[in-house]
């Protein structure tokens, strides 16, 4: 009898596999159409399993426990050529602003690439009528290094991306923002922009990850300003990009920690840095460092302060477990 029931829970747990597939046999040929086939919750994960190809969608996650994997990193590609300003002038929201937009919780990420194209595709400034610009004349421009989402989360409270590609030109690339309790997990990632283009609110978490500056003046930012010990953590991350690309920046109370760290040879001599602000700074710069170096030397900003922070906390004692508490261990949920 035992036997027999988990042979009914494991039919159970493979009949929630989705296949998509551009062509050959598959029960969808788009991830959306997978995705709306599904009940909005589950108390197991559903898995839409992504075949190789390039899928020209928008994608639109309310569904909760989904792991959307693909069959392999760098030939399994989400592709949208947005602008957040173009979209902007349409629609009074970010809903619907990146490739991918998520709003649902327990959502999974593996073995895909998620791109917004519109920097790359668009090398010049163009108008256009924004009626939802105040001025008289009603356009804006828009602008091949404005913000361009790849994945944009709205009130999502645990996501976690394994072996992914996010990838854009310009701002904003990964923006995973619930600033009260949002919780967001990385892994062996590799992300791509401009300004801000690793810009988490609330808690997070990346680890193993490659950070690539295209254009802008700072690779990470956060917001932390909801919860004193919310906090953006990077360990043994790479970073990389153009000449003098700048690490960081904040212009709402943030916590960065950057364990076993490598920056390129060609990084700015620029700590990470407050933007001036009218916001208030409630709890004072909180910037810590340990083992992190640079190719061809090290400048002193970045030299070991660890000890500096609260909780007098070890680089060891630093985990995923360690940045959400009790409230959700990626690694095993």
């Amino acid at each position: 009898m035992l036997i027999f029931c988990f042979a009914i829970a494991e039919n159970a747990v493979a009949q929630h596999r989705i296949i998509v597939s551009l062509k050959g046999k598959a029960a969808f040929n788009s991830i959306q159409g997978a995705i709306n086939s599904l009940s909005d919750s589950s108390v197991s994960p559903r898995v839409i399993f992504i075949k190789k190809g390039i899928y020209n969608e928008k994608i639109y996650l309310e569904k909760h426990n989904v792991i959307l994997e693909g069959e392999d990193r760098e030939k399994t590609i989400i592709r949208q050529s947005i602008s957040r300003d173009e979209w902007r002038c349409l629609h009074n929201e970010d809903w619907g602003v990146a490739t991918m937009n998520v709003d649902a919780n327990d959502i999974t990420l593996k073995n895909i690439t998620v791109l917004n194209n519109y920097g790359f595709e668009n090398k010049k400034d163009k108008v256009i009528f924004c009626p939802t610009d105040t001025t008289a004349a009603q356009q804006k421009t828009i602008r091949p290094n404005s913000h361009q989402m790849a994945l944009r989360t709205m009130n999502t409270t645990r996501l976690k991306a394994i072996n992914c590609r996010f990838r854009a030109y310009a701002g904003d690339t990964v923006s995973p923002w619930n600033v009260q309790s949002g919780m967001f997990y990385f892994k062996d990632c590799i992300m791509e922009g401009g300004v801000d283009f690793y810009c988490p609110r609330g808690w997070a978490y990346a680890e193993g990850c490659t950070f690539i500056t295209h254009s802008g003046d700072a690779a990470i930012w956060h917001d932390g300003s909801k919860a004193e010990n919310s906090k953006t953590v990077l360990v043994n991350c790479s970073f990389e990009g153009i000449d003098n690309f700048k690490l960081g920046r904040y212009h709402r109370d943030a916590q960065f920690y950057l364990i076993n760290c490598r920056f390129a040879a060609n990084m700015a001599d620029k700590d990470i840095y407050l933007v001036p602000t009218t916001n208030t700074i409630q709890w004072g710069r909180r910037i810590y460092y340990f083992n992190c170096h640079k190719k061809n030397g090290d400048y002193a900003w970045f030299s070991d302060n660890l000890s500096s922070a609260s909780g007098n906390v070890k680089a060891n004692e630093i985990n995923a477990a360690w940045v959400f508490g009790n409230k959700w261990n990626p690694l095993i949920n």
